[in-house]
């Protein structure tokens, strides 16, 4: 696995990174405590050495699981997790980045982790009610006392990451990013490109869409997340499968899967960008990171663009009341 520097920050790691999230939250029912260790270990087999998690997640237990996952390698990986939420009675109840709150989330990661140091610490979500610079300076504080090694942002807007900067330089953005959610290109990748600051997508496969195994006539389970978000109604399904019927005859003609494509493209779009898909199945995990080894050429890249251009996506990508937390 070749590695890859995010953005000016001299944190190193595989071209491809780990996601962590659905292996405890999101995507249906949790994996086992065994089956969970047995993926992250098969990605750190595989060459991966960036490993995305968060409290939210679970809430909990996913740092838990990959603290005593990564236990034995833990020098030769990076993890990165992330605090801005509340909870209570382990429900999400909203927004929280107040520098007190930071602290003590830090120190509960920390433990769950079973580590000294966090590697990439990240604002969840933009808290409106408390100055970025306040967070910034927090994070900062906590670099200098060797507890977190860098700082990121995860779907902040332009102006937000600037402001950050100023104040502790931002390593990474996490957001989504995919051939089936492009907006970043616009205003984020290039302020990112000025800043010399990495970009982390998240959803690279377009939460699974973009590997052709939904259709119209998919179900998901009752805890899966996918059920309220528009862009996965039966209908804007139906009418998003142009585009992956067109990605499924290109991977053919490169003999790959229209994952790896999805994921070659992103890679080949930016040398500081790191993806982080995620997967339960060792199969599916073998897959992604065969995507690290497929060359796409300027007239490939060119060809992509083209049929994506053409083809509207349809269906906002989060429910109203999660969109409002978006790009702020």
């Amino acid at each position: 696995m070749q590695k890859r520097t995010l953005g000016k920050s001299g944190l190193e790691v595989s071209a491809l990174g780990f996601g962590c999230m659905g292996i405890s939250f999101g995507y249906g029912p949790a994996a086992s405590r065994e089956e969970g260790i047995a993926i992250i270990r098969a990605a750190v087999e595989g060459g991966v050495t960036f490993f995305d998690t968060a409290e939210a997640y679970g809430p909990f237990a996913n740092e838990d699981l990959v603290g005593e996952a990564l236990g034995p390698v833990r020098d030769q990986v990076v993890i990165a997790t992330k605090f801005g939420f509340k909870f209570e009675g382990g429900k999400q109840t909203g927004l929280d980045s107040r520098p007190a709150h930071i602290r003590e989330v830090a120190e509960a990661s920390l433990k769950r982790l079973k580590t000294d140091r966090i590697d990439l610490l990240y604002q969840h979500r933009v808290d409106p009610n408390v100055p970025i610079e306040d967070v910034a300076g927090t994070v900062k504080d906590l670099i200098r006392e060797g507890k977190v090694r860098h700082f990121g942002l995860s779907e902040a807007g332009v102006q937000t990451i600037r402001r950050a900067h100023t104040v502790q330089p931002v390593a990474a953005l996490q957001s989504e990013y995919s051939l089936w959610w492009r907006e970043p290109e616009r205003e984020v990748i290039p302020a990112l490109e000025e800043l010399g600051v990495g970009f982390v997508p998240f959803s690279p496969l377009g939460r699974g869409f973009l590997t052709g195994k939904i259709d119209d006539k998919t179900t998901f389970d009752s805890t899966d997340f996918r059920n309220v978000v528009p862009r996965f109604s039966a209908e804007n399904r139906k009418a998003n499968l142009a585009f992956v019927d067109w990605l499924k005859n290109f991977a053919e003609r490169k003999q790959a899967t229209p994952a790896q494509i999805a994921l070659a493209w992103l890679l080949a779009q930016k040398p500081w960008i790191v993806p982080i898909p995620g997967t339960t199945k060792r199969h599916r995990l073998d897959e992604n990171l065969g995507a690290a080894s497929i060359r796409l050429s300027a007239d490939e890249l060119r060809e992509i663009d083209r049929a994506g251009s053409q083809l509207e996506v349809h269906g906002a990508r989060y429910p109203e009341h999660l969109q409002k937390m978006v790009g702020r």
